[in-house]
């Protein structure tokens, strides 16, 4: 089992679009994937179409260390894929459990646990919240490898710097194993030139840690998550599709060819 934190601090960049879709095209590889939802916001859970009244055991239960029967993970997107959803509990669990003694370990311990040796699974990602909270270093402690979506815009490495000292302090701490999967470039449209030159900076500053494929601006990963699919289920054929399962094989490349990078930044 690899454990994937989806992270950037900064919001809308594509983190739970890459989540959701990512898993799905590594499902669709034959891929036994967990999502776990990690956001108060819930999006990932939304975009899934999980009702908040129906969200009975979520990733709040599995911080606080509460089992979870198999039954209640929830089957999302077709086939090989299940998800641990969020609800508004979460809003609140990074002030609860900031005087829990293990605070930065309770998700390490719970992936670590029963469930998960009796489920299997080849993909945990987890979608984190837009910021470097306690939440976000669970996800981290407990992964084995960051994967940093960036959107493909101006202000595209502001930030990126602080996400990187985060990940080398968790190491240092933490989690001495823990890598980056990589940087994928999100909503670019290579047809405009900032789009172009933004690759062009991030690729000089990152190297081969950014990913080769490159997710594009997509009117239909858009709409995907207003009819609760995966862009697999909306619209496989579509350039975001495509650019979703490119993604996929190339994670599995690199996790395969154990190529995993280190962070130049």
């Amino acid at each position: 089992m690899r454990i994937i934190a989806i992270a950037n601090q900064k919001g809308g960049v594509g983190k739970t679009t890459t989540t959701i879709n990512l898993g799905a095209a590594l499902a669709e590889q034959g891929k036994r994937v967990l999502l776990i939802d990690l956001d108060p916001q819930g999006n990932t859970s939304t975009g899934l179409g999980v009702a908040p009244g129906s969200r009975k055991a979520t990733s709040y239960d599995l911080l606080l260390g509460e089992a979870i029967p198999e039954p209640q993970l929830l089957t999302v997107g077709g086939g090989n894929l299940w998800l641990i959803p969020a609800n508004t509990d979460l809003a609140s669990a990074d002030i609860e459990l900031h005087a829990h003694e293990k605070r930065s370990f309770l998700l390490h311990d719970a992936l670590r646990g029963e469930l998960l040796d009796r489920t299997r699974f080849d993909y945990v990602l987890i979608d984190c919240p837009p910021s470097l909270n306690l939440l976000t270093v669970n996800a981290m402690v407990a992964a084995h490898a960051v994967l940093v979506p960036l959107q493909a815009e101006f202000f595209a490495l502001e930030g990126l710097s602080q996400l990187m000292m985060t990940i080398r302090e968790v190491r240092l701490k933490a989690n001495p194993g823990l890598r980056i999967e990589g940087v994928v470039l999100t909503m670019a449209d290579m047809r405009n030139r900032l789009s172009q030159q933004v690759e062009a900076d991030v690729r000089e500053t990152l190297g081969d840690l950014v990913f080769r494929n490159v997710i594009p601006r997509n009117v239909r990963i858009s709409e995907a998550p207003s009819y609760a699919l995966t862009i697999l289920d909306y619209d496989p054929a579509s350039k975001g599709g495509q650019a979703y399962r490119a993604l996929a094989l190339e994670v599995l490349e690199r996790h395969e060819s154990g190529g995993q990078k280190e962070a130049r930044a």
